[in-house]
């Protein structure tokens, strides 16, 4: 493809439309991305990332990771990693050093590449990634404190690994007479300038975020460019000290008191999937199908040494005297892939190696390409099936998110955990959540479909959505998002009562089929006016003398059936043209309505 504008927009169309296939067959992007690179690639020769870049592509995929690197440390709150603090530390710290010298000793003997080409794969392939981590995680739904390790752990390492990755290229490229000396100095600048920068420059952001030093709208196009700058400035520096200086600005930003970064990374967020989306296209298309088959049998040795030896041994060791069973153990054992960092990182010292022509470097993407599509394929495949066999899989969802922060919703929240259902609200409006909160009722600020709530709220535990917010506009992508997400159903709606009688406000059937909360007629407005006008949320439990029949004698027109609770604590919610049959022994949650004022 010989224009440029066109090929970038291919690669922009063809990245987007392998995301949305890996979203409808729930599988990590990062395997159709690198099926289409190769194909458009080494395949057809439809597109040359070389060609198109140039002597750019070296600095535009440097910075295009600083930015993923980044985005990645800004979700790293120390309080989320309470209880797993040792774990975590020790996978990003003797499991690296486990894995390393693994993959090295393997990739040396099976592969026979030289020890210094064999430990620079090594350190590449130390790193997972939340990329591949966090599809994995809600397809697999393990028990939260697992999910939580493997989160962190592919976060922490993504820099740790590229470090390790750095240190061993200095080695390479230094004279055999000096190499120790240069390595050791090499590592303290790289050290040193890393975090001296990250910190001076995340606490500065803070400030500046904080005091707002910058206006509003020019918050995430200010942020994104110092964080350029300070990649750029530190590599300056330290050769090669970027990635941690970025990862270690992050940190500091998330962990500041009153330092709001939702904006930046949800903005973080969106330029991430595109880069990482390009990214893969465009460093696959630089493979060599030739490179690929000369690996031979020995990459089979290789990924096994890394799936079956490496990996366990680094979860055995780093699991000393944290208290994990031999099941969670195993799964965790099993569950690393391997994502963008490690391609990118090999893909950029594999372009300097052969520009001082080192012998043998091209042989380091096709290996490490192959060891990220056994492990992403093979896991993302089989881990379900694992957790469950090990029975390390989460309860099976019964949460109740409500979208929609009312004083009705509120009330409804605070009785549900009256009964031990377990609930939680999620609202835009802050005035809404704060009064949530001071109920002691589980609520998040924000819009449940973001990255961020997927990330934080432990989606997999949600069995039922009940969508019950004036947001017009909003609730129809709410339900749509947590239906495919859940499946059928599991998310309904309140009413509008605009369908026959406003044609201009009439929504698709599929939908209009979702808005049967509670009973006909049963608005927000109108639960709003009822609690306004006194009624009131209370639990009924039904027995053998009085049945559901003498409850609806008793309260009459008074009463709204809500959510019926069985003997078993099953929560069933009431819909409108649903035959409702309690039995005694289960309870009725309702709206009642002050005597002599019918609801």
């Amino acid at each position: 493809m010989s224009d440029p504008l066109l090929s970038l927009v291919s690669v922009g169309l063809l990245s987007i439309a392998c995301q949305y296939l890996a979203y409808r067959v729930r599988l990590p992007a990062i395997l159709p991305l690198l099926i289409v690179g190769i194909i458009i690639g080494p395949v057809f020769n439809v597109l040359d990332a070389d060609a198109l870049f140039g002597d750019l592509l070296f600095p535009v995929v440097s910075l295009s990771v600083a930015i993923i690197l980044f985005e990645g440390s800004l979700t790293l709150k120390l309080t989320d990693i309470a209880g797993h603090g040792n774990m975590v530390r020790n996978l990003c710290t003797v499991g690296v050093l486990v894995t390393w010298i693994v993959a090295a000793v393997a990739s040396h003997f099976a592969l026979d590449l030289s020890w210094q080409l064999a430990a620079l794969f090594g350190a590449i392939v130390t790193v997972t990634g939340p990329t591949v981590i966090v599809p994995m995680i809600r397809t697999v739904r393990p028990k939260t404190n697992l999910a939580n390790i493997l989160r962190w752990e592919g976060i922490i390492i993504d820099p740790i690994g590229a470090l390790l990755a750095v240190l061993v290229f200095e080695y390479i490229v230094a004279s055999q007479a000096t190499a120790v000396t240069h390595t050791l100095i090499a590592f303290g600048k790289t050290i040193g300038i890393g975090f001296f920068l990250g910190i001076f420059s995340g606490y500065f952001l803070g400030l500046a975020l904080r005091n707002n030093w910058i206006p509003h709208y020019l918050q995430n196009t200010a942020v994104l460019t110092l964080i350029l700058g300070v990649f750029a400035a530190s590599n300056y520096v330290a050769h090669e000290s970027g990635l941690l200086a970025v990862t270690i600005t992050g940190m500091m930003l998330a962990n500041m008191k009153n330092v709001e970064v939702e904006d930046i990374l949800e903005f973080k967020e969106t330029l991430s999937v595109l880069l990482i989306s390009g990214l893969f296209i465009l460093l696959a298309t630089r493979l060599e199908l030739n490179s690929i088959i000369e690996v031979g049998a020995g990459a089979v040795i290789v990924l096994g040494a890394i799936m079956f030896i490496a990996r366990p041994l680094s979860v055995l060791i780093s699991a000393v005297g944290t208290g994990l069973n031999w099941r969670e153990m195993a799964l965790l054992s099993w569950i690393a892939p391997r994502g963008i960092v490690a391609a990118a990182v090999s893909a950029l010292f594999s372009l300097k190696l052969e520009e001082i022509g080192y012998d043998g470097a091209g042989v380091i993407v096709p290996i490490v390409f192959l060891v990220i599509i056994a492990t992403v394929v093979v896991q993302s495949l089989t881990s379900r099936s694992v957790a469950k066999l090990l029975q390390v899989r989460a309860p099976a969802p019964n949460r109740f998110l409500i979208f929609g922060g009312s004083k009705f919703n509120r009330m409804m929240a605070k009785e549900m955990i009256n009964q031990k259902i377990p609930v939680c609200i999620a609202d835009t409006n802050w005035d809404a959540i704060r009064e949530a909160r001071m109920a002691e009722i589980p609520a998040y600020f924000g819009n449940p479909m973001s990255d961020h709530a997927a990330r934080t709220m432990e989606m997999n535990t949600f069995g039922t959505v009940l969508i019950m917010s004036p947001y017009k506009q909003l609730n129809p992508m709410v339900a749509y998002h947590f239906e495919y997400t859940m499946g059928k159903d599991k998310v309904w709606g309140l009413t509008n009562n605009e369908q026959a009688t406003r044609p201009s406000h009439q929504v698709g059937q599929h939908y209009a089929q979702k808005l049967s909360l509670f009973d006909e007629g049963v608005t927000y407005g109108y639960l709003a006016t009822a609690v306004a006008r006194g009624a009131l949320v209370k639990t009924t439990r039904l027995t053998e003398e009085f049945s559901y029949t003498n409850y609806l004698e008793t309260y009459g027109g008074r009463a709204t059936p809500l959510i019926a609770i069985d003997e078993n604590n099953r929560a069933h919610t009431v819909l409108f043209g649903k035959e409702l049959l309690p039995k005694p022994g289960w309870r009725l949650i309702s709206l009642i309505a002050p005597e002599g004022d019918p609801v």
